[in-house]
């Protein structure tokens, strides 16, 4: 069985937004304005509307948007007309395009690309082609990458309350990198190669944000015979293969079930008629219908010619999705599944001869409103003709169990148009040359330099590579290639435990890490005190490490002092010393370590240690 499978990657830029100069950051304080707002399809310049944006109307959402002055502006309420792309931005989208081996287009045009879920106040979201055809290799072939975009991020989703969406407008208009790769992609395992392979590249560059929600997949599955299904929402790599190993089985079962309606019934017999069963269900004991009953609901059913036994574990969830998604109900009830949850064997039957079933064929029920309950029951008739399809093009939400639910349909071609506002950005001759000259070092050659430029085991290289401490690792290692173990323990290991124990490590200013480094490389500060000093700037990330040292009580000895400390102790235990001879070396530097507290380096002691351990008499 032939599988396609491609990308759509969205990366964040860390740069200002794409155009305004308001900050690309997230803020959690209260909002200073709310803005409510409804949005409407309306016809492309050829007279189409797009199929998503009017399913998406006929649910009659309405949105809100909190505002915060500091990280937006009348650009992003969309008042006042974009700024000129922050340059930047476009900057970095052209590097990445270099690394990705595309040619880059000599100007850049913004186009707009209806958004149909509210998430941008416009209506749109404004993007432009940066560079085709590029690509990247994998140990299962070449995966082309047709087009590479740089647009605006939308609008954060704070919450949904029935029709009503709470959007925050501080992400809105942070600039993305959207990676287009082709349908390339023939395996789970290679797909999760090429993620990786297009992340690594993203972050080799160091201008792209990192953490949760910074990057996203979006990928594209089909099989032969059927459409292209679009997953959207995949942030965790490692659940690249089931997610689409579970997207191939439901596909499969969907073209199972298409070859077996077909061979039941035509399509023209499945009729749309509804039926009100309510007085079947007046004394029913479950509690689902209770509660819907006592809400003045009704319970609507209707027939689905030559589907028993198609709805169960197959179609069932997909007629369900659809009247989630279109009538917003919490779910159906069908006859496959029947009884349960309270309905019983009677109650069902009656059902069957109301509605004039015969063994073939099933039902569905809704216990609802009215015309919540109607309306699910239309969108059960719509997923149920669409059966005969086999699979529809959709978009669906993955589930944190690497399943995935329906979304909406795929958007159709009339969704882009024309950019007004931005005039065409010239890419000059002379920055692509400049930026083909400068080109940053991939994350897997630099893994490969530094195990053995620092003489770093691979493992250790490879995560100190992909971590964004990589450059200040060598800055701080560059004069002494000894205290690179050390270095990279802190910066990949202490400061990673730090966080677990809800330390605000991102606090810490980058150059107060190296400061504090290089200050353990000189000696100035113990080893063993670092992880005190680092919780210390958590808390006051301002500090001067010598008011650190003092709040602390670090002031170091020198090593006359520290020679003086050890000499008293040694005399202190002469007779320990005379009694175990070189095995008391151990005992002793636990009790210099103790007295010392930090205030001088472990290396510096067990020199100073052996020295006067070989001066004692006896010895």
């Amino acid at each position: 069985m032939q599988v396609k499978i491609g990308f759509e990657i969205h990366q964040q830029l860390a740069t200002k937004k794409l155009f305004c100069s308001c900050p690309g950051e997230l803020t959690d304080a209260e909002p200073d304005a709310r803005v409510v707002r409804r949005l409407r399809p309306t016809q492309s310049e050829l007279g189409e509307i797009d199929r998503a944006a009017l399913d998406e109307f006929i649910k009659k959402k309405y949105y809100e948007y909190e505002v915060n002055n500091s990280h937006a502006c009348l650009v992003e309420l969309d008042e006042e007309p974009p700024h000129e792309p922050t340059e930047k931005a476009v900057d970095s989208a052209i590097e990445i395009a270099l690394l990705l081996k595309a040619p880059v287009v000599d100007e850049i045009h913004f186009m707009r690309k209806l958004v149909i879920d509210g998430s941008n106040t416009s209506g749109f979201q404004r993007t432009a082609i940066i560079a085709f055809d590029g690509y990247i290799d994998t140990s299962q072939g070449k995966v082309r990458i047709p087009i590479i975009c740089l647009e605006e991020e939308a609008a954060r989703k704070i919450k949904q309350e029935g029709n009503r969406v709470v959007y925050r407008l501080d992400r809105l208009g942070i600039p993305l990198v959207e990676i287009t790769t082709a349908p390339d992609i023939k395996t789970p395992g290679q797909a999760i190669e090429a993620a990786k392979k297009i992340g690594d590249i993203l972050r080799s560059t160091g201008k792209v944000k990192r953490g949760i929600g910074t990057i996203r997949q979006d990928i594209n599955i089909s099989i032969e015979g059927g459409a292209r299904v679009e997953i959207k929402g995949v942030q965790d790599l490692d659940s690249i293969p089931w997610i689409i190993k579970n997207e191939i089985e439901r596909q499969k079962l969907l073209l199972d079930v298409k070859e077996e309606i077909e061979n039941r019934v035509r399509k023209d017999k499945i009729k749309l008629k509804i039926h009100n069963l309510t007085d079947i269900f007046r004394k029913s004991n479950s509690g689902i219908i209770k509660k819907a009953l006592g809400n003045r609901g009704r319970i609507l059913g209707m027939r689905l010619q030559g589907f028993s036994g198609l709805l169960i574990g197959r179609l069932g969830p997909e007629l369900a999705g659809y009247a989630r998604v279109k009538a917003g109900v919490s779910g159906i009830f069908h006859s496959d599944e029947l009884p349960a949850y309270g309905i019983e064997a009677e109650e069902v039957d009656e059902v069957r001869r109301n509605l004039s079933l015969s063994e073939e064929d099933a039902f569905v029920i809704v216990a609802e409103r009215y015309a919540k309950a109607r309306k699910a029951l239309e969108a059960v008739h719509e997923r149920a003709l669409l059966a005969f399809d086999g699979i529809p093009e959709e978009t669906r939400m993955v589930l944190k169990n690497s399943s995935s639910k329906y979304m909406r349909p795929l958007p159709g071609a009339a969704r882009m148009y024309p950019e007004t506002d931005i005039p065409p950005v010239v890419i000059s001759p002379d920055k692509l040359l400049w930026t083909e000259s400068n080109l940053p070092e991939l994350i897997e050659h630099k893994a490969k330099r530094l195990e053995v430029d620092y003489k770093l085991n691979s493992a250790l290289a490879e995560q100190l590579a992909r971590s964004e401490y990589s450059e200040l690792f060598e800055k701080v290692v560059a004069g002494n290639k000894k205290f690179a173990g050390f270095a990279a323990s802190v910066l990949l290991s202490t400061l990673k435990e730090l966080r677990r124990e809800g330390f605000s490590v991102a606090a810490i200013p980058e150059e107060k890490i190296e400061e504090v480094l290089i200050a353990a490389e000189r000696g100035e500060l113990a080893r063993e005190a670092v992880v005190e000093v680092l919780k210390f700037l958590c808390e006051k990330p301002e500090s001067r490490i010598e008011t650190v040292r003092e709040s602390l009580g670090l002031k170091g000895f020198d090593e006359d002092d520290l020679r003086e400390l050890i000499k008293d102790i040694l005399k202190e235990k002469e007779d320990f010393i005379r009694e175990h001879g070189k095995a008391a070396e151990k005992p002793l530097m636990g009790v210099v370590m103790k007295q010392v507290r930090g205030k001088a380096d472990g290396k510096l002691i067990n020199r100073i240690l052996r020295e006067e351990l070989l001066k004692f008499p006896g010895e």
